[in-house]
């Protein structure tokens, strides 16, 4: 669920940085960054999750 909210505030952004005249791909980018990140930081918790409990 994290991840579809993450790709739709990075949608959103994107309309907004764009609207605010900055380059669409420069505007696109820090979507695709934000996203990837919240898909890594899903992908990483159930891994790191044993560390939590020492």
């Amino acid at each position: 669920m994290e991840v579809i909210a993450t790709a739709t505030a990075g949608l959103m952004l994107w309309i907004v940085i764009w609207a605010l005249g900055v380059s669409g791909l420069d505007a696109l980018i820090i979507g695709i960054v934000a996203f990837l990140i919240a898909l890594s930081a899903q992908t990483l918790a159930p891994r790191l999750a044993p560390f939590k409990s020492r």
